[in-house]
This record gives structure tokens, sequence and C-alpha cells, in this order.
């Protein structure tokens, strides 16, 4: 299996007009943090988790030709803004693309994205499966995924275990019978957002403990605003089974 970080920032993360910060001012490649996204391939499948507005500048930078399905954590906007772009892949592919979210993320894309979903298309719109999911494990094709549910702030969202690979963004807590799903992960992703307090995502020192907690092999940092600091200073400051993930950052499980 192979994951591809397309983006690991935040819309509180990108470049600010105007913003001199040492973030926003760096030469560092791997301080420049499109939204939130990963490419994830298995033996038979390919799909994005997410597909923010900075998706096509993603897919074109990765250079990818192929893809089998789209998941969504939630309906936030620097996570689906992007979904119109899919029309490249029912262009390339020949076929809709399947698209997995729950009930109420789909009601939120049906509003937002009208033109999709309307019986009388306009000619080269996106052409989407849609297809219901919930707390329960699916399926697509032969690889299983299985949900996790963590709040983000009072909002449920949806992480993901595909095998041995847990990917968690926009988390501030987690219960305990959701943990058990994500303990045996050799490699965990999770948000860390700043340093400071917040009250929707988890801090740096919250994002740690969480790690420590799950036991995984190695934890890789995501969601990451400039207000975190730079990857290279904060790097040095991890603990050894610890690492900010960086856009394009590809790791082969």
């Amino acid at each position: 299996m192979r994951v591809t970080f397309l983006g690991t920032g935040t819309s509180q993360g990108v470049p600010v007009i105007g913003c001199e910060c040492k973030v926003c001012r760096s030469l560092d490649f791997r301080d420049k943090r499109l939204r939130s996204s990963i490419y994830l391939e298995t033996e038979d499948v390919s799909l994005v988790i997410d597909t923010g507005p900075d998706f096509r500048q993603q897919m074109l930078r990765e250079s990818i030709k192929k893809l089998d399905a789209v998941v969504f954590t939630h309906e936030h906007k620097d996570h689906t803004a992007g979904l119109d772009d899919i029309r490249s892949f029912n262009f390339l592919q020949k076929k809709d693309m399947p698209v997995y979210a729950r009930q109420h993320v789909i009601e939120q894309l049906k509003r937002e994205f009208a033109y999709i979903f309307t019986e009388h298309k306009y000619p080269g719109v996106p052409s989407l499966e849609v297809i219901p999911i919930d707390q329960q494990p699916f399926s697509i094709n032969k690889t299983e995924i299985i949900p996790v549910e963590v709040m983000h702030y009072k909002l449920p969202v949806l992480g993901f275990r595909v095998k041995d690979f847990t990917y968690i963004t926009d988390a501030k807590t987690v219960t305990s019978e959701e943990k058990e799903k994500i303990k045996g992960s050799k490699t965990l992703v999770i948000n860390a957002l700043q340093n400071d307090p917040h009250i929707s995502h988890m801090t740096l020192e919250e994002a740690l403990a969480f790690a420590d907690e799950i036991g995984a092999d190695h934890t890789y940092l995501t969601h990451i605003s400039h207000k975190l600091g730079q990857h290279r200073k904060v790097s040095e400051m991890l603990p050894d089974n610890v690492s900010i993930a960086y856009d394009g950052l590809k790791i082969s499980l």
C-alpha cells in the first residue's frame, strides 16, 4: 500500500496575504501546505480522501491519472470544494466516480453542487455514483475501510483505517470505543493545528499525547496551521517516531 500526502495544511495554514510570519515567508517547500487530503493506493483500488479547494492542483502535481473512488471525512469546504474537478476523471475513465460519504455530507454536497445532482444536467458536469456510508466497515473492490468517528468540536467527522494505516483529520476528541478501532495501526496520521488551545482541533501537545496512547510504529502530523511553526524547527522537538507530514510526501506501507 502506498500513501501520498496531497496536502497537509488547513485554510488557516495556507500562506496569508500580507502575513510576515516565518512560515509564510519560508523558502522550505515543506512549509508550503495546501489543504489536507491523501491519495491511497492498495493492490486493487486507488482513492482520495477529501477533495479540497486545491484538489486539481494536487492531482496535477502528482501526475495522478487513475482514481477509483472519493471518500469524504466531512462536509466543510476545505475538504469538499474541489469536487467539480472530478469531471476530468469522468472523461479519462469513461465512467461515473464513486463517492462515499455520510448522508448528511451527501445532503450538503447536493446543496453546494446542485448542478451536479440535477435531473437535467448541463453537458460535461461531473458524474457521480453516490454511496452512503456510516460507522460500519465497507469495501471498495476488495479493500476494506473501517470508519473511525472523531469529534470536530460538536461535528462528527470520519477518519478511516485501511489495514494497518489510520488517517484522521479535524479531530478534537475521540471516544474510547473509537480509539479501539485505531489501536494496532502501524502508521497513524493525526491533525496537529497549532500550539495554542483550539476549540475544534488538537494542538501539537494533544496530538502527541494521542499518538503515544495509540502506540503506532510511526505517526505523521497533518492539517497544520502556519501558527504551529516552521517544519524544520518543530521537527527538532518531536520524538523519533513522530514526523510532520508535508505536501508530496510518499510512504509505502
